[in-house]
């Protein structure tokens, strides 16, 4: 990574690192000391910028000696807890490192590891995630996060082992060109993959939390899967939306005139004599209201997909 100065000879930030922190008081202190430690004698200029998410626990007074200690620790407070994907979008914007590294302050992520991330950023890559390997708990987290990630990288197409480890490295470019909302943090590197980054990942430990509380409950899988359609969608099929919708469109008509054609000629053969159980009445079956609603449905489908294709050309043209 070049040195650049700024006017005034001063050095300018190189590596930001973006740490997001919600009611994390028995941290702060430390995982400032950490980084501190593991950027000496380095010659890299960096910074810290340190996001309290609404902490209630007295982070902010922390925050603020520390501040007054350290003016490389930068602080954003935000007046009420709005989530991971906002406070790291914060945090971006604040940062002004080419290098962003992002790490959890639950002290899980290990600051001496940050050179492994700087070597495969200088080795060319744009991202590089962290995979912790070892360590991930009882099998009660272990086994759904495991299954969580191989869903994720399955249906994205991006070989990652751990697509929820937050101990990340990003060039510039690539916070850039992405936009969080949600709890799409998780999946900025489907999203950098899908603008044409380059990824690696680097297995790092998972250590035990000593203070405070996880934040995170088996309800966040669920959201995570929810997040993936809009994902899937964004990277995907936001330039051909009939490729998606339409798909719909078309199974839900297929289903639906098969379970008509069937049930019109069974009622047919029925008339004809070939059948005389009088359960093949047509109007006596109700599986035939769901043939219908399945045709209507399907048609309403595939054409909301065409009016998404014209509605996208007629904006790009």
């Amino acid at each position: 990574m070049s040195e650049e100065c700024k006017p005034d000879g001063q050095r300018s930030v190189e590596i930001s690192f973006v740490l997001p922190a919600f009611t994390e008081a028995g941290n702060l202190e430390e995982i400032h000391q950490k980084i501190t430690a593991a950027m000496e004698g380095r010659p890299e200029n960096y910074e810290m910028v340190v996001v309290d998410d609404g902490s209630t626990d007295g982070s902010s007074a922390i925050l603020d000696r520390l501040h007054a200690q350290d003016k490389r620790l930068r602080v954003i407070q935000f007046r009420k807890n709005f989530g991971k994907s906002a406070a790291y979008s914060a945090g971006f914007d604040y940062a002004r490192g080419g290098v962003i590294i992002t790490m959890d302050t639950d002290l899980q992520d290990d600051p001496e590891e940050i050179p492994l991330f700087l070597e495969k950023i200088d080795e060319g890559y744009e991202l590089v995630s962290g995979w912790k390997h070892k360590g991930k708990g009882p099998p009660g987290k272990s086994i759904p996060s495991r299954i969580f990630n191989r869903v994720v990288s399955t249906v994205t197409g991006i070989k990652l082992h751990d697509f929820n480890c937050p101990f990340k490295a990003y060039r510039r470019e690539v916070i850039e060109e992405i936009e969080l909302r949600g709890d799409l943090h998780r999946y900025i590197p489907v999203l950098a993959a899908a603008r044409g980054f380059s990824l690696c990942e680097v297995k790092i430990k998972n250590l035990e939390r000593r203070h405070g509380k996880s934040k995170y409950g088996r309800e966040r899988y669920l959201r995570g899967l929810l997040d993936l359609l809009t994902v899937l969608f964004i990277t995907r099929f936001s330039k051909r939306p009939l490729h998606l919708i339409g798909l719909g469109g078309i199974i839900g008509v297929t289903l639906g005139f098969s379970i008509l054609f069937f049930f019109v000629v069974m009622h047919l053969l029925y008339l004809w004599g070939a059948l005389a159980d009088q359960s093949w009445i047509l109007h006596d079956r109700p599986a035939l209201s769901l043939g219908i609603l399945l045709v209507i449905v399907g048609t309403q489908f595939f054409s909301i997909g065409l009016l998404g294709e014209l509605l996208i050309t007629a904006l790009g043209s």
